[in-house]
């Protein structure tokens, strides 16, 4: 079954009542991310102490706040059908290349926190915060080249519309390269961390609570990344699939609307770290409030706190 000209994904718009509910909900993460956001830098600058914790979250807040000054634009040229012009060749650049960044680093700080647990002993030679920002530096350049050659190279009529020329198979390896090595490192990672944790609440560790909070945050982190991310990129298979073996009009148009929605929820994410952030700091201001006595253990115990978003 072939796919008419006119019911082509590019061709197809959202219903109006979704591009309604994607305007209010743009605005809405623009409102809280910024204040989540400015108040998780505030937060972080004021730290004296450099680790490889703050030089990952700081990045990730960066990466989080470039999101969040593209939304207002987004949805005014989302909402308005703009060309694709100049404006809208920035924002775009903007929005995806710090959405890329936002997911690595959250992969590096869950390969972090992995090393400082299940390897204490390499941690003292790979945990540096010179090399955490070195990491960092290299990601910032790889993803702003690769994305703006890939969007300096794309070509549709609309803002933040589907490349109209690019074939299907392309979307394969946006999903491996953007989203599969960074759910695969942030699964074994969690799963790893917990359950070396749970051998420790079974030592009876006079820190139990404090590992209980790790343990809870390091499932809260994985499941909001699975929650922001992963129908984004299960919507970009459907697309390929749809458009690789034919699809109804109505099928793609419910697909146009779901990748409206799906794309929604990702963004949200740059909000939802800052509960990450919180953690942070709160779990940093009780360790730091532990008794002297139990000083050693609480720095053992506290990377994995601080390395839990």
């Amino acid at each position: 079954m072939k796919v008419s000209n006119n019911c082509s994904v590019t061709n197809l718009e959202p219903y109006h009542h979704v591009r309604l509910i994607e305007f209010v909900l743009y605005n809405l993460i623009f409102f809280f991310g910024a204040l989540f956001n400015a108040l998780a830098l505030w937060v972080f600058c004021k730290m004296k102490k450099w680790t490889e914790t703050r030089v990952y979250v700081i990045n990730l807040v960066f990466a989080d706040c470039f999101v969040i000054c593209t939304l207002p634009s987004m949805a005014y040229l989302l909402w308005n059908k703009s060309t694709r012009d100049e404006l809208c060749q920035f924002i775009e650049a903007m929005y995806f290349a710090n959405t890329v960044v936002s997911i690595y680093i959250i992969s590096f700080i869950s390969i972090d926190r992995y090393i400082a647990i299940k390897h204490p002993l390499k941690a003292r030679t790979f945990r540096y915060p010179s090399k955490a920002a070195l990491l960092c530096g290299l990601l910032w350049v790889s993803v702003i080249i690769g994305v703006t050659l890939q969007l300096w190279q794309r070509h549709a009529a609309l803002c933040f519309q589907k490349d109209t020329t690019a074939p299907a198979t392309l979307s394969l390896p946006s999903i491996f390269f953007i989203f599969t090595p960074p759910l695969a490192i942030l699964t074994f990672c969690s799963t790893e961390v917990i359950r070396n944790l749970k051998r420790c609440l079974n030592a009876n560790s006079p820190e139990e609570k404090l590992i209980q909070k790790a343990v809870h945050i390091i499932y809260a982190n994985l499941i909001v990344f699975l929650i922001c991310f992963l129908p984004a990129y299960l919507g970009v298979l459907a697309r390929f699939i749809m458009e690789s073996v034919g699809a109804t009009c109505f099928l793609l148009q419910v697909m146009k609307n779901f990748s409206s929605m799906t794309r929604c929820i990702a963004t949200s994410n740059c909000s939802l770290d800052s509960i990450c952030y919180y953690f942070v700091t709160k779990e940093f201001l009780e360790a730091l409030l532990l008794p002297k006595p139990s000083t050693e253990k609480t720095d053992q115990i506290h990377p994995l706190q601080t390395h839990t978003c």
